[in-house]
This record gives C-alpha cells, structure tokens and sequence, in this order.
C-alpha cells in the first residue's frame, strides 16, 4: 500500500486531536492563549513518558554510537531536504530574495555537498531559512488559534497543526513509494530530530509544560513576524 500525503502518525494525532477539540470544554481551564489547558497537559504528560521510553533513549544511543561527522551528515541531508519546503513556502509567502537562496542551497548541497551531506551553501554565505506552511498562514493573516498538544507530535496551535499536512507532502517520507523504507526514513529522522533536542534539555526550569508551551509560542511568534516582535520591557 502506497502512503499518499501526510504520515499515518500525523493522521492519527490530528484526529485524535481533533476528536478531543469536542471534549475540551470539560477539561478547559482559562487562559487566553491556553483555554485547552487541562487536555493539553493531559496529552503533555503522555507524550512525556512515551518519549522518556522510546525516543529519547533511542536519541541518546544514537549519539553514544555515531561519530560526529556522520551525526553532522545525517544532520545535513535532512535539512537539505527540508529546504525544498523552505523554497515552497518562501514563494507562497513572496519573500523573492530568500527563495532565490534557498533555490541555490538546494542546487549546491545536492551536488558539491553530495545530496546534503556537507552544507557547502552554508559555507558559501547562503544563509538558511526556516519556512513552514503554518507561517505562511500566518503571514496571510490567519491567526494561530489556541495552543495545542498534538498527540505523539508535540506541541502546537489550531494553524500550525494543520499546516503539517501540506508541509509533510514536502518530506522525503512522502517521495518513498516503498512504505518500510519510508517508515525507516522516518524513523531516523524522529531519532535524529531528537538527539539534537537532548542538549536544549538543560534550559528548563520550572514547570515543564509551561517552560515548553511559553518557548514554542514566543518561537512561532518570532518566525511568523521574521523576528519583528514587540518588546514588553
């Protein structure tokens, strides 16, 4: 069977999210950017603990076991990859300029950096971007809705949740026609993704839930608004 568009694992997590959207009132605490609350940190804590079992250990042989430079490769070619949706998304956003760059990136890591292996783009001045569909969205005037816990993917908004289908039809997993190979794709990418998480760890404090869900708004904020956001001091 063919896997045609996004990955069975966000199918399954929008429609479990979706599904939950219908039980929130009950679980809601108030909050303006947080009124899901309750099912959020629900959805946190499982999350947590699936990935206190899987990923992370996963994440850290990973590291234990594969040299640096091999580790930076792999690194690499999945963000070389991921600047096709970087170029797709800069387009729809008009933002000429960095499509052009991003065109250029793509040209050069694919060739001399042997398919992304070695960022020469980078090397070469060619700065890269970090574009996704849920900024673009929000770039035409869509607001982000409230914060949300997607199960299995993290945290999240209303837009941001449904902008990973259209970004996840831009993947390499996407491309694969062979679904074990695509689900290993797949699965090396959760792993790598996660390892280069492992060191941001030591930045908590307090509350994890909301040291993470404050970090990710601020973030999304920053890159909807290209880093022009108001300064409350």
């Amino acid at each position: 069977m063919r896997v045609i568009g996004a990955s069975w694992i966000q199918r399954l997590s929008l429609l479990v999210a979706c599904t939950g959207l219908l039980l929130l009132p009950a679980l809601a605490q108030a909050s303006e950017e947080d009124p899901w609350q309750g099912y959020n940190r629900f959805m946190f804590r499982i999350n947590d603990n699936v990935d206190a079992y899987t990923l992370k250990p996963l994440a850290k042989g990973y590291q234990a076991v594969t040299p640096q430079f091999l580790e930076d490769g792999v690194h690499n070619v999945f963000r070389n990859i991921g600047d096709v949706g970087n170029l797709a998304n800069n387009l729809l956003q008009g933002k000429l300029h960095d499509a052009g760059v991003d065109s250029s990136r793509l040209i050069f890591n694919t060739t001399f950096g042997l398919l992304g292996f070695f960022d020469v783009g980078s090397a070469m001045g060619l700065q890269r971007s970090g574009e996704d569909f849920g900024q673009t969205m929000g770039v035409w005037g869509v607001n982000s809705g409230p914060y949300v816990v997607l199960p299995l993917l993290g945290p999240s908004t209303v837009r941001d949740a449904f902008g990973r289908v259209p970004d996840s039809m831009l993947t390499a997993p996407a491309s694969i026609g062979h679904v074990p190979t695509a689900n290993v794709v797949r699965g090396v990418e959760a792993v790598e993704i996660r390892a280069n998480l492992l060191s941001a760890e030591r930045l908590i404090s307090g509350d994890k839930y909301t040291f993470v869900r404050n970090a990710y708004l601020q973030n999304r904020e920053f890159k909807v608004r290209d880093g022009d956001v108001e300064d409350d001091f």
